[in-house]
């Protein structure tokens, strides 16, 4: 079964925490074990210096992550992040972000994955990410 954008947006509003949905983010494209997100460019979201938050970042990531396992289940199953590392590339000011996940293997306990983050409009990563789940379902 093939998760739809419109499923995707659901189950990010039914499986998620209300802080994580208060970041605004919404399913831009799913695909197979491909899920992209798009995090909207917020004052609120912003550090001092005015470039996003890397916890902002960390949190999209991790969702982009979810959806990506959902995309490759063909919906939501029980999961939990076991390992999630992130490099900071450069700053986002101003811009909306494009946050992909991808996984690189799918497995019947486990799931991995590969997360790039690009301010809207560009190409250059912002954030690169990588990212281990363990599904409990």
């Amino acid at each position: 079964m093939t998760l739809t954008i419109a499923a995707a947006e659901q189950l990010l509003a039914d499986n998620f925490a209300p802080w994580v949905l208060d970041l605004g983010l919404s399913v831009a494209a799913v695909d197979g074990q491909e899920a992209v997100l798009r995090l909207p460019w917020s004052d609120r979201l912003a550090r001092e210096g005015g470039g996003l938050s890397g916890q902002a970042l960390m949190a999209a990531a991790d969702t982009a992550t979810v959806i990506a396992v959902a995309a490759a289940r063909g919906g939501f199953v029980p999961m939990t992040t076991v390992q999630q590392s992130i490099s900071f590339q450069r700053a986002v000011v101003g811009a909306d972000v494009l946050v992909r996940a991808r996984l690189s293997k799918a497995g019947k306990r486990m799931a991995f994955a590969d997360i790039t983050v690009t301010a809207e409009g560009t190409e250059e990563t912002a954030a690169h990410a990588t990212a281990v789940y363990a599904l409990l379902g």
